[in-house]
């Protein structure tokens, strides 16, 4: 464990200026961010006795092996570039909350010349008029369905739209009297843009006036003796109030505004948020945390704030109503002032309908954390607890932070190929998930391709880290000599993310028995390799098996770590699965060949072989393809034949194998370098 005055800046290095710090563990890994609007007393801090930290920040600076940090010019641009960090390195020290999805809004789309009414979701778009966020999308059309009884206004998609243009027949919405049927002309593009237009204005709050006009509509029909018309306004007005029932009036004086409260003790803290917009509340939305960093009431406000608007999905209103503010407010006002373009009030409220409003989005808050911890006990809790049971089941060191699991897929023998995944501190980090194509022979041998692949992956490593060299932790930090991005470290320069095979599992997996887990051993031992722990998991009764044991390491089936090692084991399964279906696919249409007549997979494989592409064959006469060893005169021209009514295929096939794969895809025949990194896919 590292000790934080070994890499503590020199006296008088640390600047006094804002700025954005991060701490990086011994493989380079940012595990930190922070901002501070002096550098040099936040970083002096972390530096003191590690009796006297919070226990979460002794944690981190342990783990720590280096810091770094970037000057800025205010305290808004601290606040700026902390966010950007923190999402782009996902530090496993800094607060993250979970469920940050995007919330279904009720959108109209006045951009268009016949506007759409439409659940969307995500960053708002140009002349797109939004309403919410909704909880659930089934809310928003529920609503809608009330509403487009007085609004008929176009609900369909372009296509739909499109065929009943050239059809000249309206969808079944427009039998029905919910839809204007614009596509067929029975209204023009004019008129149907005041009924969107109304459609919004009702929306944002502004009905007394129109159920006025509806009431007055309805008792001069009656009073003209049209009672079917007069049926159908008192239809319309019920409709509307039912609607508005939906959306409560709290706030008399139209505001809009976004209500934050929080609920938290010493490990967690959920964040509720009320959406109001023209004083009605048009949204609710939740996120649970874990405190991971010793943080008050305020900074988590400022961080829910960040994961609000950072994204730029959520618009700003005018207010936010906050339980605690910000420390220092000013930075984070100016912020939220500049995504709106105007004035944002950041405020705690005092007295009022805000207040009391307030409460009760604290009361949710309190509630969402209790239905948090019934369900069961905090995330973070059962992860350090099922690492911990792995660790002491297994006899190693320390608590295996990154896991890494392999796995073996095929279908009776073809297709074989093979998947990694890789859990950091218990949770999936798909950005580093790998896949492997067995290139060294073909059969159902599980055994030798396990220790194949597990040879490939750390031959990989082996050599990105002679090639790198060693990450030496900087002695002076902050100096751009001693950068970890520099050529040198883990991290590609070009990239600045991780090298693909940088770091080490400290736990090593691969699905299967004593048989597995002896081809992994013995592949590490080739390698000279003795610092990584391995084990093996049997599907049948769910055996841990050790390298050079003879009975399994049984585990409660209750137990959090064998829980977490069934995840890990099934995540390998299904991502080997997904691949090796989708290669089968490939090769079963052979690149667009496999209904030519006559044309088995031999000579399919042969043609494509010889041209190296299906570009290349679809351009080649008769006489060229009878060159090929078994093609005849009268294959080669059904062949042509064929190539001519189809339309351009874009594969080719590996010339060491005989892989159908894209044209112009890497040929990627070596053993080593070969498929053994197609890159990272995240499901």
């Amino acid at each position: 464990m590292p000790d934080p005055s070994t890499y503590r800046p020199a006296p008088g290095a640390i600047p006094l200026s804002p700025g954005v710090y991060r701490f990086r563990d011994e493989h380079g890994r940012v595990i930190y961010v922070g901002k501070a609007k002096s550098l040099r007393p936040r970083l002096s801090s972390y530096f003191q006795d590690v009796a006297n930290l919070h226990p979460r920040t002794a944690t981190m600076v342990t783990t720590a092996a280096s810091v770094e940090w970037t000057v800025v010019g205010t305290e808004v641009e601290a606040l700026q570039l902390e966010y950007s960090w923190i999402k782009e390195f996902d530090p496993r020290f800094n607060v993250k909350y979970r469920d940050d999805k995007s919330y279904p809004e009720l959108a109209v789309t006045l951009n268009e010349e016949f506007p759409r009414v439409q659940v969307m979701r995500g960053a708002h778009r140009r002349g797109v008029r939004y309403f919410g966020p909704y909880g659930h999308a089934w809310a928003i059309r529920e609503t809608v369905d009330l509403l487009l009884r007085v609004f008929p206004v176009r609900t369909c998609s372009s296509g739909v739209f499109k065929r009943a243009q050239q059809v000249g027949r309206p969808c079944l919405l427009g039998y029905i009297g919910k839809c204007a049927a614009p596509c067929v002309g029975r209204i023009s593009a004019e008129d149907h843009l005041a009924l969107a237009e109304d459609f919004c204005d009702f929306m944002a709050g502004r009905t007394g006036n129109y159920l006025r006009r509806l009431e007055e509509q309805m008792r001069e029909a009656a009073a003209e003796l049209e009672y079917e018309r007069a049926g159908r306004l008192r239809d319309d007005i019920e409709a509307l109030k039912r609607a508005m029932e939906k959306n409560a009036v709290v706030l008399a004086d139209g505001t809009d505004a976004d209500l934050l409260a929080l609920a938290e003790d010493e490990l967690e803290a959920a964040v509720q948020i009320f959406h109001v917009r023209g004083g009605r509340v048009r949204g609710q939305r939740g996120w649970v945390t874990d405190k991971v960093e010793d943080v008050d009431t305020a900074s988590l406000v400022e961080h829910a704030l960040q994961q609000l608007y950072g994204g730029g999905a959520e618009a700003v209103p005018r207010e936010v109503l906050v339980p605690a503010l910000p420390e220092p407010a000013g930075p984070v006002r100016e912020w939220l002032t500049g995504l709106r373009g105007a004035q944002v009030d950041l405020r705690v409220p005092q007295r009022g309908d805000k207040k009391d409003l307030m409460a009760t989005v604290e009361r949710n808050a309190q509630q969402a954390l209790a239905l948090h911890k019934t369900k069961r006990a905090s995330d973070l809790t059962t992860r350090s607890r099922a690492l911990q049971e792995i660790a002491d089941a297994l006899e190693l060191d320390s608590i295996p932070l990154r896991i890494e699991c392999f796995d073996i897929s095929h279908l009776q023998g073809d297709d074989v190929v093979a998947s990694m995944v890789v859990f950091e501190d218990g949770l999936a980090r798909k950005s580093e998930y790998r896949r492997f194509q067995i290139k060294g022979f073909v059969g159902q041998d599980d055994v030798r391709s396990m220790h194949e692949v597990i040879s490939r992956r750390f031959r990989r490593y082996l050599a990105e880290r002679e090639q790198t060299g060693e990450w030496v932790v900087p002695e002076q930090a902050g100096s751009e000599e001693d950068d970890p991005q520099a050529p040198g470290g883990p991290v590609d320069p070009e990239t600045g993310r991780p090298r693909r095979f940088a770091y080490p599992p400290q736990l090593l997996v691969v699905d299967g028995g004593r048989p597995q887990v002896a081809a992994a051993r013995r592949a590490l031992d080739e390698l000279g390799i003795d610092d990584v722990a391995l084990c093996g998991l049997a599907k049948r009764l769910e055996e841990v098996w050790l390298p050079g044991q003879e009975d399994p390491v049984v585990l409660p089936r209750s137990s959090e770590g064998l829980y977490l090692l069934q995840r890990v084991r099934d995540e390998a399964h299904r991502f080997a699965i997904g691949y090796q279906r989708g290669k089968r696919a490939k090769r079963f249409t052979a690149g667009g060949l496999d209904a030519v007549p006559g044309l088995g997979e031999t000579r399919r494989t042969a043609l494509l072989k010889h041209f190296g592409s299906l570009k290349k064959l679809r351009g080649a006469t008769v006489e060229e393809i009878c060159a090929v060893p078994g093609i005849g005169r009268r294959t080669a021209e059904t062949v042509v034949e064929a190539l001519a009514s189809r339309p351009s295929a874009a594969f080719a096939v590996n010339t060491a194998t005989g892989e159908i794969m894209e044209d112009g895809a890497p040929d990627r025949s070596t053993a080593d370098q070969g498929a053994l990194d197609k890159g990272a896919e995240t499901p």
